[in-house]
């Protein structure tokens, strides 16, 4: 068996937008376990659950920008995370106005 091989970041070029029902939003604080709090691009500050898919797959930091999706009978307090950005995705993204400047 071989290595896996470690791709940069550049090389990474799938970039998911949030669909229906799906939002913006950036991740304030690391709460433990699977629970993160995001401030999402509606003004609502939601604590976000990562789903059990990336949840050892993908890192989640600070000041991440992620899709997360409210829950239905919760959608002022709570959400899953969908997706993470990374760096030259982030750019891509406010480079093509799907996000703003200040965000």
């Amino acid at each position: 068996m071989g290595k896996r091989q470690v791709k940069s970041e550049k090389e990474l070029k799938k970039i998911r937008l949030p669909e229906e029902g799906e939002i913006f939003g950036r991740v304030l604080k690391l709460l433990g376990g699977e629970n993160l709090l995001v401030k999402c691009t509606d003004g609502i500050t939601r604590r976000g659950r990562i789903r059990g898919k990336l949840k050892r797959r993908v890192w989640i930091r600070e000041n991440d920008i992620v899709i997360i999706a409210p829950w239905e009978f919760g959608q002022k307090e709570r959400g899953d995370i969908l997706w993470r950005y990374t760096l030259p995705q982030n750019d891509w993204l406010k480079k093509n106005n799907h996000l703003s400047k200040d965000f």
